[in-house]
């Protein structure tokens, strides 16, 4: 029984349990029979009260629900009698009336295909007997012409109307029974290709005839016939032949009439006889591309331009050919291979000592002099001669690059780039795999980076041949100059003319090869030749060394020194203006106005139009710019540093010491006034010590830097003052420390006016950014001469590693140090 109680208690809970679950409570559970007190039993009750008043509630709210939904399933069976009404009336209408109307409309639609198809067979087989009796109809239209009227543009005319005919209605059975008639019994197949055939030979022998009487109407009138007979590229085979036969003859012409010397006389005669043949090729396939176009249609006329230039092959080559043999080319290009450029290559030598003995008149020695060196440099070799043949060997390549964008323009496709556009054009198969091509390259390409590098090394020698010093430059400021500045020899004028007029030559060209080749071999010319010359003189010839030890070098040797710094900073601005004007003009695709001396003629995107071309001249071009420029800016650092270590240094030192001699910081107020007084009566003048540094550190920076920079070129003489400044900076702050002890807090104010005056002096009229050489000797100064709170603040920073406005080139121990100058460790 006990056994039986408990079992039901624990059923009792279960429930409890599933109600509590479904009602989501979230109160803890409580089972009955683990209550172990009288609290445990009441708070069960309790709960098992609420619950039952919950599921109570649920109950009425289905309930009440519930009567709600029988009140809609009523309502819906209501709605289901009347629809079962409908759909029996429904069902009835439709196996009364619409199944006999169902029937007839697939009668009437069955009927309807039945009509449509027979139709369209009407229609297929009137359309048959059309192209028949059209295939008839031309038929007999081309025998009658062809007969007594011999009228070949309406035979011409028939047979093209018969060729838009299908070929299954021309070889059908059908027209081989319907088409012949006793006056054509054969099929319309067999009569249509004889007759084309017939006038095909009539035709061929017609334009022959014409070609031949030079009568261009019958040339023409046969030549828009092919088309309509099928036979397109017979006609436009015959007009090559045609076109090619006048492009021969007139090349024999041309060429023919420089026999007598007149070619030897004429040093272009072989380059305009060149730019005939293209000129006339050219006229051909612009004047005759639309009478092509339109009668064979559009893209024939590229099968003409690859006739023509078969035979340019032939007549270009001819012309090539003899002009190596006239000219001499390959004995010429050996006598340039084999120049010695003696002048050049004893210049790189080692110095030989001088001789003490004069040598005899007559003697082998005296063969040997430069006089005599400068007279057989041109043994062997002319050199106006190379100059004209490079300027004809410039302008047929040039001719060659305009022939070869005309032909690319007219065979690229208009659907992939449109008709104006002449940038980015792409070399066609018929020219870069020409013959004609390949002997230029032979012929042409390769030699002229021969010659071009031997006229300018050629040129280069002669102008240090003929080098010539400016005349009346003096290091004594009084003495007016003679010239304006920039002082330079005549070597650089001479060179850089040859250097533009060869780039120009160069580029003239329009050929990526001859660019390729000569620009880098122009760098390397004037690396080795131009810039190794340079160095030779400044380190050899001019080189700024006093004959006595501690006396300055001559004056002529500085000034000869200071002329081929001026030298190499002009040449290398010379080489920057000759490649920024070409890419400028690249850049703006105009020519540029802002120097018409060393301007492009055109620009760079019109001359190398083909692909990528134009950025590779400029990559190029920039190149052989920043070489020289490197190599230029190298030697100049080495000689500026020359001319300060030499020149400049040995005199710097002195004017600083001379501007603080006898200056004492530690005088005060009284001592400054007697000072003051003693010094008017015997400098005789209003000179203040206060002022006494700036005006002698005024006299001696002038007289050390005015006869220099008056000489030197701005950018020069720029660079010189970094690196006096530099120097200036430090010997200065060795200055200040020196004062150690030694100064008071008057003197500091007077220490630091005074380095603002030298620093003033030095940077005036100059880049702001000197003024930071000099940061450590103001700052040391500012230090010294802080106030005592400034100088708390600051070192409280410091303590709390704050950081402050000023940018510190001093560490702080140099602090500390500059503030015990004058306040003691």
């Amino acid at each position: 029984m006990a056994h039986n109680k408990h079992l039901d208690a624990e059923g009792t809970n279960n429930e409890f349990q599933r109600i509590h679950n479904n009602g989501k409570d979230s109160r803890p559970q409580v089972v009955i029979s683990k209550a172990a007190s009288l609290v445990d039993v009441e708070r069960t009750l309790t709960y098992l009260n609420t619950r039952e008043a919950s599921t109570a509630g649920r109950l009425e709210h289905l309930l009440a629900a519930q009567k709600e939904m029988h009140r809609e399933i009523g309502r819906l069976d209501l709605l289901r009698a009347t629809i079962g009404s409908q759909a029996v009336s429904t069902r009835n209408i439709s196996n009364t009336v619409l199944s006999n109307a169902a029937v007839t409309a697939n009668r009437i639609a069955t009927a309807v295909n039945k009509l449509d198809t027979e139709q369209a067979r009407v229609k297929a087989t009137l359309a048959i007997v059309e192209q028949v009796s059209e295939l008839k109809a031309c038929v007999l239209g081309v025998a009658g012409s062809m007969g007594a009227p011999q009228d070949w543009e309406t035979a011409a005319a028939y047979l093209n109307r018969a060729s838009k005919i299908p070929a299954e209605i021309v070889n059908g059975s059908f027209a081989e029974e319907n088409v012949p008639t006793a006056d054509v019994p054969d099929p319309p197949r067999v009569t249509l290709s004889n007759a084309s055939e017939s006038l095909q030979g009539l035709f061929i022998r017609e334009f022959g005839r014409a070609a031949q009487d030079g009568n261009s109407a019958k040339v023409t009138r046969f030549f828009k016939l092919f088309p309509l007979i099928g036979k397109p590229e017979v006609g436009l085979d015959v007009y090559g032949r045609y076109v090619c036969q006048g492009v021969a003859v007139r090349a024999r012409e041309n060429l023919n009439a420089g026999t007598g010397g007149a070619q030897t006389k004429d040093t272009l005669f072989y380059a305009n006889a060149l730019t005939k043949l293209f000129e006339h090729i050219a006229q051909i396939v612009e004047h005759h591309g639309a009478l092509v176009e339109l009668h064979y249609g559009a893209g024939h006329m590229i099968k003409v331009i690859e006739r023509l230039q078969l035979e340019a092959d032939i007549q270009g080559g001819i012309i090539l050919d003899t002009w190596s043999d006239d000219r001499a080319i390959d004995r010429k290009t050996t006598d340039i291979k084999s120049y010695a450029f003696t002048f050049l290559v004893q210049s790189f030598l080692p110095s030989q000592p001088a001789r003490s003995v004069t040598p005899r008149a007559g003697s082998p020695a005296a063969k040997g002099s430069s006089a005599e060196t400068k007279s057989s440099g041109d043994e062997g070799v002319e050199i106006k001669t190379i100059a004209e043949l490079l300027s004809e060997i410039t302008l047929m390549l040039a001719r060659w690059s305009l022939y070869s964008k005309f032909l690319a323009s007219k065979c690229r496709d208009p659907a992939k780039q449109p008709l104006g556009d002449t940038v980015g054009l792409i070399m066609p198969p018929v020219l870069a795999n020409s013959n004609l091509k390949r002997k230029i390259n032979e012929r042409l390409i390769i030699p002229v980076n021969l010659i071009t590098t031997f006229l300018l090394r050629r040129s280069i020698e002669r102008a240090f041949q003929l080098h010539e010093q400016p005349q009346g430059l003096s290091l004594n400021p009084s003495k007016n100059l003679p010239s304006n500045p920039p002082y330079i020899s005549s070597v650089v004028d001479d060179v850089m003319y040859i250097v533009n007029q060869v780039v120009e030559r160069s580029l003239s060209t329009s050929q990526r090869a001859v660019v390729a080749s000569v620009i880098p071999s122009i760098s390397r010319v004037l690396d080795s030749d131009f810039v190794g010359m340079f160095q030779r003189k400044m380190r050899d010839e001019s080189y700024p060394k006093a004959a006595v030890q501690g006396s300055l070098p001559p004056e002529r040797t500085i000034i000869a020194f200071l002329v081929l710094i001026n030298d190499l900073d002009i040449a290398t601005d010379y080489v920057s203006r000759i490649v920024r004007s070409r890419v400028e003009d690249k850049a703006r695709g105009e020519p540029s106005n802002e120097d018409t001396a060393i301007s492009s003629a055109l620009s760079l995107t019109t001359l190398y139009p083909f692909d990528e071309d134009t950025s590779f001249v400029v990559d190029t071009l920039n190149s052989m710019q920043k070489n020289f420029g490197g190599k230029t800016a190298e030697l100049i650092a080495d000689g500026i540093y020359v001319v300060f270590k030499n020149v400049v240094k040995p005199r710097l030192r002195p004017v600083i010491t001379e501007a603080f001699r006898d200056v004492d910081y530690q005088a005060n107020d009284e001592n400054m006034d007697l000072l003051n007084g003693a010094m008017e009566p015997e400098r005789g003048d209003p000179l203040r010590v206060d002022s006494a540094v700036h005006h002698s550190f005024q006299r001696g920076w002038d007289a050390l830097t005015r006869p220099i920079a008056r000489l030197l070129t701005g950018t020069n003489f720029e660079r010189l003052l970094w690196t006096i400044v530099s120097y200036l900076s430090e010997v200065l702050e060795k200055r200040i420390w020196s004062y150690y002890g030694r100064i008071n807090e008057l003197g500091s104010v007077r220490l630091e006016r005074d380095i603002a005056n030298i620093v003033n002096i030095v940077v005036r009229g100059r880049p702001y950014g000197l003024r930071n050489a000099f940061i450590r000797c103001t700052q040391i100064c500012l230090v010294m001469n802080m106030e005592q709170d400034e100088w708390e603040e600051l070192q409280n920073g410091q303590d709390e590693s704050e950081t402050t406005e000023t940018d510190w080139k001093i560490d702080k121990s140099e602090r500390d140090r500059a503030r015990a100058l004058i306040h003691g460790s």
